[in-house]
């Protein structure tokens, strides 16, 4: 037989395209489109459909970027058409290259009921199976005109990602609006001849099969006549049964196809266009599980559930019914799907706990997969918090991004700081937007690294980003796909049946310790500092709100605010979006999310001031109450206490440090505990400590020297900074202002490029830290700005906070493992020791840091580099980023174990407050070991009275402590983070007894007698 393959491959590609997917709508006619155009933002349902319209033709322009247009159609379906199926076609002016990034619109009933969501690969509305001829037709459309930001050639700076930056010129073109007969037997022939074709390229052409699919295939192309395409259709159809019938092999690897659209709370549009996004993409999905009984979808993120139940209660009655009916899948349990490398521990906790909760309360459901498929990387602490929420399975997949290793497994147990384990799914198919293709399918089979141990993967099914979700193309695709020779096996259903499926074959499956490191978007640890800086304050207030007014209720009979803790705690969880918290989003989105921290700081520090105020008790003269929300106590105030300070408590503080003058120029700092030599650059070149007679400073070289890099990465300008910026590095000696202050400190000014710095270096009395504010006017493009500490240590690993915990992470490059990872994330501090004698670098809002090692020829010692990073300036998705004034407080801790690491941390995060008054105020719990640190002190949210503890081990040993409860204590129990209950705690009195391993997390729930 003479091989003709290339020939009947390009007749099939050419034959599909040109005439057998234009008989799909044989016949059409136009409707009449009219149209208002809504001013400012999107109006309500109501208003939209009872505006005024105008009418408007098919290649009008319309939509300025971020509009909203309320079309109208309308027309007849004729007489011919009667007992046929008949669609809308509404395109407006769509890119089907682009689903979720562009126009987009929501279809309505005259009624106001909604029907379903339009985006460039869902164009279609069904009219009626069997149509009356003369029947009238009347649609509206809500059309959102979403700009494109990321275009054919991405990551152009473009000021279209915010209203005030936007120009106002139309972006779109009115296109197709038609009313069209719907050839079933066609489409279904499209459907045949797709799933066929893909599935003969991924075919070696060695393999018989392929030849069978393609000799059918000709036989098919055969049987249809190009002038009647819909008459020769199903004729067309026979010659494929054969080959669509063939069973598939046994040993075949098995898909669960979940329909799915990942959409980001926020990204490439602002948070109100998200919830739209969520109304179009359920409404869609609610109509596509009722034509189509076999097609499960599933749906993350509490805080979208709850923007429909909002802004859509009657798309949010469609999915409640749904959700009823097991076909619509609640999963993941967070609030979000949030980043999860910069959340404080309490957020995260806090994620699973609101996130839950939700869907219990809404739906019934515990949710008992974490389902965080594009997250920049995933937290050792996670295991333990999962299991925790009563979670036990984890599927992520972005780590398939990764640009250096590739990641060794697709299903494993995932092993935390504390030594729990996880169940935990990376689907092969390499993708979170799947459509089913040939190719992903052929790819998730040769990708599968469990063959041999393991049968089965996951795949997510659906447009996503953006939204649209699952089509009822992919739908079709699985069916073919069900049982045929050559491919996987590929079902839908929901995904906990594939997590109890795949655990039941391989519960042995191999496991991964540590954090789940993503090698890449490493600058998502820095970009927009604004917005980190309001996560990171937003997190202690909310800390020290639950803690002083939980006291002040207990104490003083305050009214706990429980109502405004939850809401407050949900901006927050919302602000920790994986596209928010990390820097990734339009202008627009960080704009608005320095506006809500801004609120969210007033509201909280007015809870915080009535609490403390309650606490403080009467005014006398002079008299103040210092407060300390730290979990140490500092100063004659206990850990979550207070202490009355008077004038003969001042007359005992430390002795002031001094400052003098330095010979070679500079400065000294010295307050007996710490001297610290500035010289007349304003860098540090001494940090001595005469405790232990040791230097902190590397010889001949500076700490506190800021460092510029050039920073322009090959691909993702915000998300990535690629290890070839430290190629090229200015360091920031020039000095414009070196003086001391009254207050005993010493100013730096500099100025750099179109910035400039002031930076306040003072010794606190009585405290071995050198305090470093500083503070920078940003005007930089393309820069990198880093804080350096050259070290005289000899470490071969940090340990970088986390949540609950830390993480050692290498100092060297032994691996590509180790190497990848050349910006790494740390919370409150970074600790380096050699035994006997570290050094930390705490911070109150930075989390990039990297270390590098170099060994000196002077001496062969040494010298372990640690640099904090402070700012960047990528000009896209924001051409502005962190343009204009930005103040850190970092601090460096000489002679630090890792507990002085972790109490310094969190000290300079939670200041001590001063408020007038006359009462101390005793701790509402206690714990007796240091190592043994409290999260959260609250009342618990069910309004019970009783108060929950979150405590921790935080140096990574075994601990043994009592927790002393400052009131008479009825009863306490060990609760999951939800506060229920699973076992019950040893108490004697007022006090219980604590045994704890590395790094547990333990939640206490006390009830007051």
């Amino acid at each position: 037989m003479h091989n003709d393959r290339t020939v009947t491959e390009a007749r099939l590609k050419r034959v599909l395209d040109e005439r057998i997917r234009p008989a799909v709508y044989p016949q059409s006619v136009p409707l009449t489109v009219t149209v208002w155009h809504a001013p400012g933002e999107p109006v309500p349902v109501a208003e939209g459909l009872a505006a005024g319209r105008e009418p408007i033709e098919v290649g009008a322009p319309w939509g300025p970027p971020w509009g909203t247009s309320w079309f109208t159609v309308a027309g007849t379906v004729p007489e011919e058409w009667a007992g046929r199926t008949v669609e809308a076609l509404l395109d407006l002016g769509f890119d089907e290259n682009m689903p979720g990034f562009q126009c987009e619109g929501l279809v309505y009933r005259p009624d106001g009921s909604p029907v379903k969501g339009l985006n460039p690969r869902n164009q279609w509305v069904r009219i009626g199976e069997s149509v009356v001829g003369g029947e009238e037709v009347l649609l509206h459309i809500e059309a959102s005109s979403n700009p494109v930001i990321m275009d054919y050639h991405p990551f152009v700076p473009t000021e279209l990602g915010d209203r005030l930056t936007a120009d106002d010129a139309p972006r779109y073109r009115l296109a197709r609006m038609d009313l069209a007969v719907l050839d079933r037997v066609v489409w279904e022939l499209v459907q045949d001849l797709e799933v066929l074709g893909e599935l003969m390229a991924e075919l070696s052409v060695d393999s018989p099969r392929r030849w069978e699919i393609l000799r059918a295939v000709e036989r098919a192309l055969d049987a249809v006549d190009l002038q009647d395409v819909g008459g020769s259709a199903e004729r067309a159809r026979e010659q494929l049964t054969d080959v669509l019938s063939a069973p598939a092999h046994a040993s075949a690897h098995r898909i669960s196809a979940v329909g799915h659209a990942h959409i980001d709370s926020a990204w490439l549009w602002p948070l109100r266009e998200t919830v739209r996004k969520v109304a179009r993409t359920t409404a869609n999905m609610t109509a596509l599980l009722e034509d189509e009984p076999d097609f499960v979808y599933a749906m993350s993120q509490a805080q979208q559930f709850a923007w429909i139940k909002e802004h859509r209660p009657e798309v949010y009655a469609r999915v409640k019914k749904a959700v009823a009916e097991g076909r619509f899948v609640p999963v993941g349990g967070m609030w979000v799907e949030s980043d999860t490398n910069m959340p404080g521990s309490e957020a995260l906790a806090r994620q699973f706990v609101h996130g839950k909760r939700f869907f219990l309360e809404e739906f019934g459901i515990e949710t008992e997969e974490v389902w965080l498929p594009d997250t920049f990387g995933y937290s050792a602490a996670l295991p333990q918090l999962v299991r925790l929420a009563g979670a036990k399975w984890f599927l992520t997949q972005k780590i398939s991004w990764s640009q250096t290793n590739k990641f060794p497994h697709h299903t494993f147990w995932w092993e935390g700081l504390d030594g729990t384990r996880v169940f935990t799914h990376f689907p092969p198919i390499d993708t979170y937007n799947s459509r089913l293709s040939g190719q992903e399918v052929a790819h998730a089979v040769r990708n599968f690294q469990e063959k041999g141990g393991a049968t089965r993967s996951l795949a997510p099914t659906g447009w996503g980003d953006g939204g649209g979700g699952t089509t009822r193309e992919m739908v079709a695709r699985a069916k073919r796909l069900a049982d045929l020779e050559g491919s996987a096996r590929v079902v839908f259903e929901r995904p906990s049946a594939f997590f109890e499926k795949a655990h039941a074959e391989y519960g042995h499956a191999p496991v991964w310790v540590g954090e789940l490191y993503l090698e890449l978007h490493r600058a998502t640890l820095t970009s927009q500092a604004q917005t980190k800086q309001g996560n990171r304050r937003s997190e202690h207030l909310l800390r020290e709100a639950e803690l002083w007014a939980a006291t002040a209720a207990v104490r003083a009979g305050f009214r706990y605010p429980y109502e405004a803790l939850d809401r407050l705690w949900k901006t927050v969880l919302l602000h920790q979006f994986h596209d928010i918290l990390p820097g990734t989003s339009i202008a627009w989105v960080h704009r608005e999310a320095a506006a809500t921290y801004g609120a969210v700081t007033a509201e909280l520090e007015s809870l915080v001031g009535d609490a403390l105020a309650a606490l403080a008790g009467d005014v006398p003269a002079g008299g103040t109450v210092v407060f300390n929300a730290a979990p140490h106590g500092r100063g004659g105030a206990a850990a979550h206490g207070a202490a009355l300070v008077g004038s003969s408590d001042r007359d005992r503080d430390p002795a002031p440090p001094t400052v003098r003058a330095r010979e070679g120029g500079g400065f000294t700092l010295d307050n007996g505990l710490l001297r610290v030599e500035v010289d007349g650059r304003g860098l540090v070149v001494s940090a001595y400590d005469p405790e232990a007679d040791r230097e902190t400073i590397a010889p001949g070289t500076a700490a506190n020297l800021l460092q510029l890099h050039p920073d322009l990465p090959n691909m993702w300008d915000a998300w990535d900074v690629d290890h070839f910026y430290r190629n090229t590095v200015t360091d920031l000696t020039d000095v414009e202002t070196l003086e001391p202050t009254d207050e005993g400190a010493l100013r730096v000014v500099r100025a750099f490029g179109s910035s400039r710095v002031e930076q306040l270096l003072s010794l606190p009395p009585g405290v071995r830290r050198l305090d470093i504010q500083t503070e920078v006017d940003w005007h930089e493009t393309e820069k990198f700005l880093k804080a350096a500490f050259p070290l005289d240590l000899h470490a071969d690993r940090t340990a970088a906070e986390t949540q609950f915990g830390h993480l050692y992470r290498p100092t060297h490059t032994n691996t590509s493992w180790d190497a990848a990872k050349f910006e790494a994330c740390a919370h409150r501090f970074v600790h380096l020791e050699e035994p006997g004698w570290g050094v930390a670098v705490v911070n109150d809002s930075t989390y990039g840091y990297d270390v590098t090692r170099a060994v000196r020829e002077a001496d062969t010692g040494t010298t372990t580099t640690l640099r904090l990073s402070l700012l960047r300036a990528p000009r896209f998705p924001d051409p502005r980023t962190d343009q204009g004034i930005h103040r850190f407080r970092y601090a460096l801790v000489p002679g630090a174990s890792l507990g002085d690491a972790v109490r310094e941390g969190y000290r300079i995060n939670l200041p001590e407050r001063r408020v007038p008054g006359s009462a101390g105020v005793e701790p509402l719990v206690s714990v007796s070991d240091d190592a043994v640190v409290i999260s959260a002190i609250k009342l618990a949210d069910d309004g019970s009275g009783d108060v929950v503890v979150r405590l921790y081990e935080s140096l990574g040993g075994r601990a043994r402590a009592r927790l002393e409860a400052g009131f008479p204590l009825g009863s306490a129990s060990v609760c999951d983070l939800l506060e229920r209950p699973v076992a019950g705690a040893t108490a004697d009195g007022d006090t219980v007894a604590l045994s704890l391993r590395p790094f547990e997390i333990v939640t206490l729930r006390l009830a007051r007698r």
